[in-house]
């Protein structure tokens, strides 16, 4: 056997061992043991990749041990597929991620280009996000030996796509120009500024929708708006017809109504501005109004108008009302959020049951309102609803339990049974 591991060129990683004081000596002087079972060399021939991989992590603080039956020990059964050098650092540790079964969709590029990722959404990193031009999230950006090349863009998103790219880097592709909404053959009419009130007077029935270029909300919008317009501008017995204004170039109209966010929708009615129209988004919604044009519907109220036992904190006095409970359960939100939506009865119905209790706050914080923004950033808030517990002010834990109202309340009473338990052995001890 040993001539024949010679024949192999085995790394001196790689120890032989036929006799059995030998390998006692080797299990009592190293941490831990790969052994290697073979009843033949022509079977530890087709074995002899083992040397490839310690071969190549000459550091691994662990060895590979061939030998000959009898001698026998504790065996881990491990495949190939797992990689020796992870396994041999920590034999029950958890297997590697690019070869754990269950990430199979993670492509794993295995060669000398890296996959990397970054949480910048921190403050602390706001350097780096405007260094490499990180505007939204994910952003994709391109390292040659430690240097910026390119972001990748416009290209596919899947494993596939990615690891595609990498074999052969290019720059993103370059976008063909937008064509103008008013420039595409639209049924929709766009006015500008000089046409804008001639317009109003010469149709009594106007439904308009002031628009930016560059609005996601708008780009949504525009085809349900496209074909109601082919449906209602070009019918003669049409309740009214359908208009738009870029607000971004004809910003006199816009301002004359107070425009400040887009896809805003207005109805006008033999030229003055009767209603704002904000649930009007989809075809059939806008056909189905302008047949039977009623004000609409009153705005919902936000959480914070609401009455309920929750407080509503803000840049200028969070940290002060914390400091004065004991207990206190922050849900860091956006109204936009269906998650936090779904999270505020719930909430709400636990800070309720414990509105008695002077030394517990259930309070939330409107991420995206005024300067809340910044607040969010300080308390590593990185998605919605985030809940952070607050003892006296000070930060202890991200609560990750259930979002039931039944959640809530659990984890209140136990804070409030462990603060019971302390007062009855101080009693005792007294």
């Amino acid at each position: 056997l040993p001539a024949f591991l010679q024949a192999l060129k085995m790394s001196p990683l790689i120890e032989t061992v036929s006799d059995h004081k030998d390998f006692k000596k080797l299990l009592r002087t190293r941490t831990n043991v790969l052994i290697l079972y073979s009843k033949s060399a022509l079977c530890l021939a087709a074995d002899h990749t083992l040397e490839q991989h310690l071969h190549l992590k000459a550091v691994v603080q662990a060895n590979l041990i061939l030998t000959d039956p009898p001698i026998t020990t504790r065996l881990y059964p491990i495949s190939y597929s797992f990689s020796m050098v992870a396994f041999l650092k920590d034999p029950a540790g958890s297997p590697l991620w690019e070869e754990n079964p269950e990430a199979k969709d993670i492509a794993h590029v295995e060669n000398e280009k890296v996959l990397a990722g970054m949480n910048v959404h921190p403050s602390e990193f706001d350097g780096i996000k405007q260094e490499f031009n990180v505007k939204g999230y994910p952003t994709f950006c391109y390292f040659e030996k430690g240097k910026f090349l390119h972001h990748y863009e416009s290209y596919g998103a899947t494993a596939k796509d990615i690891v595609e790219w990498m074999k052969n880097p290019q720059p993103p592709q370059p976008q063909a120009p937008e064509v103008v909404w008013s420039e595409q053959g639209s049924a929709v009419f766009h006015l500008t500024d000089d046409n804008f009130h001639q317009f109003l007077q010469d149709h009594p029935s106007v439904l308009l929708m002031f628009y930016a270029p560059w609005c996601g909300h708008c780009k949504k919008m525009k085809p349900e708006y496209d074909e109601a317009a082919e449906i209602l501008n070009k019918n003669q017995d049409s309740p009214g017809v359908l208009a738009a204004v870029d607000s971004t170039i004809h910003k006199a109209v816009g301002e004359r109504y107070h425009i400040t966010g887009f896809p805003t929708v207005k109805y006008f009615e033999n030229g003055e501005e009767k209603y704002t129209l904000p649930h009007l988004r989809s075809k059939d919604k806008i056909i189905e109004w302008l047949h039977n044009p009623q004000a609409p519907p009153p705005p919902e109220q936000s959480w914070e108008e609401k009455p309920s036992s929750v407080s509503h904190l803000g840049v200028q006095d969070f940290r002060e009302s914390l400091k004065k409970k004991k207990h206190a359960l922050v849900m860091f939100f956006a109204p936009w959020c269906p998650h936090c939506k779904n999270a505020v009865p719930h909430f709400t119905a636990a800070a309720d049951l414990f509105k008695e209790d002077r030394k517990i706050a259930y309070a939330a914080v409107d991420c995206t309102k005024g300067q809340n923004n910044e607040l969010c950033k300080q308390e590593s808030v990185e998605g919605y609803p985030t809940f952070n517990y607050y003892n006296y002010g000070k930060f202890i834990e991200k609560y990750s339990g259930d979002r039931g109202e039944s959640g809530f309340i659990g984890f209140m009473k136990t804070l409030r049974g462990k603060d019971q338990e302390k007062v009855g052995k101080r009693k005792e001890e007294l």
